[in-house]
C-alpha cells in the first residue's frame, strides 16, 4: 500500500467521524471519495423527482469524470483538511 493510500484511508476515517457540514462541502468530499475509490461514475442518473440528494451526488461525481484516482485521493484529503479548519474556526 502506498503512502498516499495510507494517508487517504486516514482521512476517510477522519471524514467519517466529522459532524455534518454544509451540504456543498460534503458533496465535494463525496465526489472525490467516489472518484478515488470507484473511478468514473456509472449507472443512470437518478431523476430529480425520485431522489434529489442522489441526483446531486451523481452530478457532483460526474463532474470529476476522467480524474485519476491518485488526484482524487489528494483532493479528498485537502477537502477534509479544509473542512476541519472550518470547524475549528467555528468553535473559536
Amino acid at each position: 500500500m502506498s503512502s498516499l493510500d495510507k494517508e487517504f484511508e486516514k482521512y476517510v476515517e477522519i471524514g467519517n467521524e466529522m459532524p455534518p457540514q454544509a451540504a456543498d462541502d460534503m458533496l465535494i468530499a463525496y465526489a472525490f471519495y467516489k472518484q478515488a475509490t470507484e473511478g468514473d461514475v456509472n449507472g443512470d442518473r437518478p431523476t430529480e423527482s425520485s431522489n434529489v440528494v442522489q441526483t446531486f451526488k451523481y452530478d457532483a461525481w460526474r463532474r470529476l469524470e476522467g480524474m485519476p484516482a491518485e488526484e482524487a485521493k489528494k483532493r479528498y484529503i485537502q477537502t477534509i483538511i479544509e473542512l476541519k479548519a472550518k470547524l475549528k474556526q467555528k468553535k473559536g
